[in-house]
C-alpha cells in the first residue's frame, strides 16, 4: 500500500506547507478527498478493502501513524502523540477540499478533534468502533480522574513486559478485538511490530481523553459505526443505548451498528461496512 507515498508539499505545490513528521500518508485515486485514520497499533493496512474499494471513485489519503505496525517512530518517540498528531492531521486535512475523514477506534478519536477544533478542514466524518470517552465501557458515570489510575497502570505495564509476555498478552486481546480467525494473525503482527513506548503513551492518551465537551462544537456530518456480537455477553440494546447516550451531545449524529462482528469490523464484516462506507459518501 505504501508504493505512492507523497508529502503534503506535493499536494499542494503552490503552497507552502508543513512536512508529516508524524505519519506517512499513500495517496491512491483521484475524486474527492477521504483520509483514512487506523487506531491503536495499527498498520494502514487494516484499510486495504476500503481503499480498493474507494479509490476508484476517490483521491485516497490513508495514513499510518509512525511508531505503529513496524514504522520507525520518529517524533512520536518522546513526548505527547494524540494531540501533536491531531493538529498535524488536521493541517494535512486542511490542505485538502474539504474531505471526509473515517477513523476507526483511536482514529475515530482523533477525527471527534479535527471535526471539533478544526471545522474548516472537513466535510464529513465516519467515526469506527470508537466513543467519545473510552472509559464509558466500563462505567456510564467515569471521569477522566477515576480512570487515570488505571491507565497509568496500563501505561506502565505495557512498557514493561518481555516481548514473550506481551506476544502472550496481545493472543487474548486479538481474541476479544477480531472475530475472523483469519484476520486475527495480521492485527497481532501490526501490534507486536509497534514501537512499544509510542503504543503505551497513545493507549493512556485515549483512555484519558473525554471528547464529549467538543461533540457540539462539530458541524460535520457525522457517522458513528459500531459492532455487535453475541458473544460480548451482552444485548445488542445494552450497546445501542451506550452509544446513544455518549453521542448525545453531537446533533444530527447518524448511529449504524454492524452485526457479527468485533472491534476491528472492517475486517470481520467487509462487505457490511463496505455498505455503510458507501451510504456515508453519498
Amino acid at each position: 500500500m505504501r508504493g505512492f507515498v507523497i508529502g503534503l508539499a506535493a499536494l499542494m505545490m503552490a503552497t507552502p506547507a508543513l512536512a508529516q513528521t508524524r505519519f506517512v500518508a499513500t495517496v491512491t485515486g483521484n475524486g474527492p478527498d477521504v483520509v483514512l485514520i487506523p487506531g491503536l497499533a495499527s498498520s494502514d493496512d487494516v484499510w486495504d478493502v476500503t481503499v480498493k474499494q474507494l479509490s476508484k471513485t476517490h483521491r485516497v489519503h490513508s495514513l499510518q501513524v509512525k511508531g505503529f505496525a513496524g514504522e520507525p517512530a520518529g517524533p512520536n518517540a518522546d513526548g505527547p502523540v494524540l494531540e501533536p498528531l491531531v493538529e498535524e492531521v488536521a493541517a494535512y486535512a486542511a490542505k485538502l477540499d474539504k474531505p471526509a475523514i473515517i477513523g476507526h477506534s483511536l482514529g475515530g478519536l482523533m477525527a471527534i478533534e479535527i471535526a471539533a477544533k478544526h471545522p474548516a478542514s472537513v466535510d464529513r466524518v465516519m467515526i469506527v468502533e470508537a466513543l467519545p470517552f473510552y472509559a464509558l465501557l466500563f462505567a456510564p458515570t467515569a471521569t477522566v480522574e477515576m480512570v487515570k489510575p488505571q491507565a497509568e497502570m496500563m501505561r506502565t505495564q505495557t512498557t514493561a513486559m518481555t516481548d514473550e509476555q506481551f506476544a502472550t498478552g496481545q493472543d487474548r486481546t486479538m481474541a476479544m478485538l477480531v472475530k475472523s480467525d483469519a484476520a486475527r494473525p495480521a492485527a497481532k503482527q501490526w501490534s507486536l511490530a509497534s514501537d512499544r513506548k509510542v503504543m503505551a503513551t497513545a493507549m493512556y492518551e485515549d483512555m484519558v481523553t473525554d471528547t464529549r465537551p467538543l461533540l457540539p462544537q462539530i458541524k460535520a456530518k457525522t457517522t458513528v459505526v459500531y459492532a455487535y456480537d453475541a458473544q460480548m455477553g451482552r444485548p445488542a440494546e445494552f450497546l445501542d443505548g451506550m452509544y446513544s447516550r455518549a453521542y448525545e451531545g453531537l446533533a444530527g449524529v447518524k448511529l449504524k451498528r454492524v452485526d457479527g462482528a468485533f472491534h476491528f469490523l472492517m475486517l470481520d464484516q467487509p462487505e457490511a461496512f463496505a455498505k455503510e462506507v458507501d451510504a456515508f459518501l453519498k
